[in-house]
């Protein structure tokens, strides 16, 4: 987002964790559903869209036509905060979009966290991400735009029934429209990364050629969180294919002490001889 959205997005962020706290996990999940439904709204009507971010119309215009349309569609709270969101400046009508969808998945992962289930929605999305990247066959299917939305859909409510919380099944229908302009992995990275943020945690992807135990992840987490000064939750992937050693990705920072790594360097050693 550009420094306006940016500003436009943070107060309307810092009114939903003033909601939050005093709110039930229940009513939190219904006002993001509500949050969501509006986002569906706005990647379906980009006039609409065009209307609510236009800098030719003040705040108060903007936040007054959003209230006529939705006023007694969607809940009190849901609305507070959208006229929120509305009535601050956007730079592009998409970044109206990415703010409002943004905002419905801040309000489910605060939901989660009241409810004490975060930390298990961040796990369930990244070993969903894991298990749709090692079969190509079922990420062609969740991946490609031309399978109809509702057919994906069925297929993720298939594959998680019994296996994870509502919230999860939830984000994932949301990385399957593409949240924020995202492929459907790179969707489910994102929510894993914001699950991990609300929680104060940053991520660090590990890849291992063996599963590690629990007490090497822990030393790892351990010794990261001392490098990073924050909380570390560390995501396991196990790829033979790199022999030994770890490989270790945190933001943009990678560390890579694979086996694989070093006998790659020495074969672009000796052909350059």
């Amino acid at each position: 987002m550009q420094a306006a959205s940016r500003e436009s997005y943070k107060v309307a962020a810092e009114r939903l964790d003033a909601y939050v706290r005093g709110a039930e996990p229940s009513a939190v999940a219904t006002t993001a559903d509500d949050i969501l439904s509006v986002a569906a709204l706005l990647r379906r009507e980009p006039r609409l869209r065009r209307a609510l971010s236009d800098p030719a119309r003040s705040g108060a215009d903007r936040s007054g036509l959003l209230g006529e349309m939705l006023r007694g569609r969607i809940g009190a709270d849901a609305l507070d905060l959208l006229v929120t969101l509305v009535s601050g400046r956007w730079s592009v009508p998409s970044e109206l979009l990415d703010g409002t969808e943004r905002l419905g998945v801040e309000a489910l992962l605060a939901s989660a966290d009241s409810a004490g289930e975060l930390g298990e929605v961040e796990d369930e999305l990244f070993r969903f991400g894991q298990v749709v990247s090692g079969s190509p066959e079922l990420s062609n299917a969740l991946s490609d735009p031309m399978v109809p939305a509702e057919r994906r859909a069925t297929l993720v409510d298939q594959l998680l029934a019994g296996k994870a919380r509502p919230v999860t099944g939830y984000l994932v229908g949301v990385a399957l429209g593409g949240f924020g302009g995202r492929s459907f992995s790179g969707a489910l990275t994102r929510l894993v990364e914001l699950a991990a943020d609300r929680r104060d945690r940053q991520v660090a992807y590990v890849t291992v050629a063996a599963p590690l135990s629990d007490e090497e992840e822990r030393r790892l987490g351990a010794r990261l969180s001392a490098m990073y000064g924050r909380e570390v939750s560390v995501k396991q992937t196990v790829d033979p294919e790199v022999l030994g050693g770890v490989s270790v990705r945190v933001g943009s920072d990678l560390y890579d002490g694979t086996v694989l790594r070093r006998l790659n360097e020495t074969r672009n050693a000796l052909a350059k001889r």
